[in-house]
């Protein structure tokens, strides 16, 4: 999985919003000040490239929507943070957010409920 440059995920999180548009519809969900066109369709046209992105054309104007998932792209994201700073271990991440984030009782329920549910799903 690529990983994207800030400029390209926030173009990516707006497609995965709106599903389709035109540059026009993507810049209209920027707020105050909108971006420069050329900028946008710079962007969205090196999205395509990567084969992020595709396109529908209509005469000069073409509609994008995105070729891969936003679950898909987090998926393989999360993978590689795992990877690259936590020696692919979960018990590492686990215990990085058990020392600096403090998770209230729901939450800790919540993954212990988890883990017990892939735990009898490895047994099975």
């Amino acid at each position: 999985m690529v990983t994207l440059t800030k400029a390209e995920e926030k173009i990516m999180k707006i497609l995965w919003d709106i599903e389709k548009g035109f540059i026009k519809d993507i810049i209209d969900q920027y707020p105050d000040p909108k971006p420069p066109y050329n900028s946008v369709s710079t962007i969205v046209r090196v999205l395509v490239q990567k084969e992020i992105v595709g396109f529908k054309a209509y005469g000069n104007s073409h509609q994008y929507y995105p070729l891969v998932s936003k679950e898909k792209y987090r998926k393989g994201q999360l993978s590689k943070v795992v990877s690259d700073y936590y020696n692919n271990s979960l018990k590492q991440v686990v215990n990085f957010f058990s020392e600096s984030k403090k998770l209230d009782e729901k939450e800790l329920d919540e993954v212990m409920k988890m883990l017990e549910e892939l735990k009898s799903q490895k047994n099975d």
